[in-house]
C-alpha cells in the first residue's frame, strides 16, 4: 500500500535534495516508512556534499608536529555516502542523484580563520619554547 504522490520533503534538506526526493515519490510508489528512510538518506546525502565541499583545500593537515593527518570531513564524506548507498540499497531504488553541480552556490561550508589558527600556533609553539628552554 503505498503513499500518495503529495508526500513533501523535508523542510531541512537542500533544494536539490528535495527536489530529489520529490522525483523519488513521484515515481516510485513507497510505504510511510520508505519516506522515513528516503528522508534519512536525503540527509546523508546533504552531509556527504558540505564534506566534500569542505575538502576542496586537500584531504589532508599538518598537525602541530607535522605530520599530515585526515581531515576529519574524509570520514564524513565516506560514512554518508556508503549510508547513503545502504539506504538506496533497502529501498530497492535505482533514482538519478543530484550531482554536485546541482548544488553550486546553495552550499557555503564555513572555514575556520587559518590565519588565526596559525598564529595561535605559532603563539603556542613559542611559549613552550620558553618554558622548555629551547631557542
Amino acid at each position: 500500500m503505498g503513499v500518495n504522490m503529495t508526500s513533501t520533503a523535508p523542510g531541512h534538506l537542500r533544494a536539490p535534495t528535495r527536489r530529489w526526493f520529490s522525483s523519488v515519490v513521484r515515481t516510485f510508489e513507497l510505504d510511510e516508512h520508505h519516506l522515513k528512510l528516503l528522508g534519512l538518506a536525503g540527509e546523508a546525502f546533504d552531509r556527504a556534499e558540505v564534506a566534500r565541499l569542505a575538502l576542496r583545500d586537500g584531504l589532508t593537515f599538518q598537525d602541530r608536529f607535522g605530520t599530515p593527518r585526515a581531515r576529519p570531513e574524509v570520514a564524513i564524506s565516506r560514512d554518508c555516502m556508503a549510508t547513503f548507498a545502504r539506504l538506496l540499497k533497502e529501498l530497492g531504488l535505482d533514482a538519478e542523484l543530484p550531482t554536485p553541480k546541482d548544488y553550486a552556490g546553495e552550499l557555503r561550508p564555513t572555514k575556520p580563520d587559518v590565519r588565526r589558527i596559525h598564529a595561535n600556533n605559532a603563539e603556542k609553539q613559542r611559549a613552550y619554547r620558553e618554558r622548555t628552554g629551547q631557542s
